[in-house]
C-alpha cells in the first residue's frame, strides 16, 4: 500500500522558475493523488551548498516524503544522507532523497543518468558514439557522462574549466568502464576535440535563464556534430540555436528533465507514472516565459 499525500520538495539555487513542481502535482492529480511540491531556493534565503544538510534536516521535520536536489547541491548533499543507493553511488551525484519511513532515513538516488540515456535514445537513435565531448564535470555531467559510456560511446573527453575536476570525473568514469574509453582535456583543447568529435553534451549551467549565454565559440560547431543540451528553460538555448545555425543535429534537454522526473516521482510515491502524459504535460508547461533559472 502507498500513502496517497506526499509531501515533496526541490532544492537548489535559481530554481524560481522550474517546472518540477507542476511535473510532480500534474501527475500526481491524474493517478488520484494528493501532492504538494515546493521549492526551497538556497540562494534565495543565502545558504550556501554546503548548508544542504541543514535543509534536508528541516525537511524532515517539516514532514517532507522527499526531495529532488539540483544545482549546485547534488554532490554536497552526499556526506548527509544515511544511505547512496548504488548508481548514486557510481555517480558521486544525487539528484534524489527519499525520506524512508524506517526511522526517517535519508536515501539517495540519481535519476538523472536514466533520464538522460532514454531522452537521447528517443530523441538521437542513430546518434554515432564513437568521440563524444562532455562539456561539464559537475554533478550532471557525472549523470550523463556515465550515461554516453552506457550508450556505447567508445571515447568520451570530460571538459570543464576547473581542469582538476575534469580529471576526477575522467578516472572516476574510466575506473568503471574502461580506462582508455575516457580522457579529460581543458577549454582550450576544444577547438582540436571539436574537429575529431561526433557529438557534444552541454551539462553546465550555462544557457539557463538565469545564465543565459554560449558555453563556447560558436564557430567551433559543424554540421557533421550533434548537440544534445540539458538545460531545458528556455528549452531553446543559445547553444541549440547557435548548432541547428550550423547545420548540426541537436536534443534539448525537455526529455531529459521529464524521465528523471518520472523516475523520481516513482521513487517518492511508490506509484509508476505515465511518461508520455508527463511529456505532454511537459510540452504545455515548457511555453510559459520564464523568469529565474529553472531546472
Amino acid at each position: 500500500m502507498t500513502d496517497d499525500r506526499h509531501l515533496l520538495g526541490l532544492v537548489g539555487a535559481g530554481i524560481g522558475a522550474s517546472l518540477s513542481p507542476a511535473l510532480h502535482e500534474r501527475e500526481a492529480d491524474r493517478l488520484g493523488l494528493r501532492c504538494l511540491y515546493q521549492t526551497i531556493d538556497i540562494a534565495e534565503i543565502g545558504l550556501a551548498p554546503e548548508a544542504v544538510g541543514d535543509v534536508l534536516a528541516a525537511a524532515r521535520l517539516a514532514g517532507f516524503d522527499g526531495l529532488n536536489v539540483t544545482h549546485p547541491c547534488k554532490q554536497t548533499v552526499l556526506e548527509h544522507l544515511d544511505e547512496i543507493a548504488p548508481e548514486a553511488a557510481a555517480l558521486g551525484a544525487v539528484n534524489t532523497v527519499v525520506f524512508s519511513g524506517d526511522g526517517g532515513r535519508l536515501v539517495g538516488h540519481n535519476t538523472d543518468a536514466s533520464g538522460f540515456a532514454e531522452g537521447f535514445a528517443r530523441g538521437l537513435p542513430d546518434a554515432d558514439l564513437d568521440r563524444v565531448v562532455l562539456l561539464g564535470a559537475g554533478g550532471a555531467g557525472a549523470a550523463v557522462g556515465h550515461a554516453a559510456l552506457a550508450l556505447g560511446a567508445d571515447r568520451l573527453t570530460v571538459v570543464d574549466v576547473d581542469d582538476d575536476r575534469a580529471a576526477t570525473l575522467a578516472r572516476s568514469l574510466g575506473a568503471q568502464f574502461a580506462p582508455e574509453r575516457v580522457a579529460s582535456g581543458e577549454p582550450d583543447d576544444l577547438p582540436a576535440l571539436l574537429a575529431d568529435a561526433d557529438g557534444l553534451i552541454h551539462a553546465t549551467p550555462t544557457g539557463m535563464a538565469a545564465h543565459p549565454g554560449l558555453p563556447l565559440a560558436a564557430g567551433l560547431l559543424r554540421p557533421e556534430l550533434w548537440v544534445a543540451d540539458i538545460v531545458y528553460r528556455p528549452l531553446e538555448t543559445e547553444l541549440l540555436r547557435a548548432a541547428r545555425d550550423a547545420g548540426c543535429r541537436t536534443l534539448d534537454g525537455g526529455r531529459m528533465v521529464v524521465f528523471q522526473a518520472a523516475a523520481s516521482f516513482e521513487l517518492f510515491t511508490g506509484v509508476e507514472p505515465d511518461r508520455e502524459r508527463m511529456l505532454r504535460h511537459f510540452g504545455t508547461l515548457v511555453e510559459r516565459p520564464a523568469a529565474a533559472g529553472a531546472r
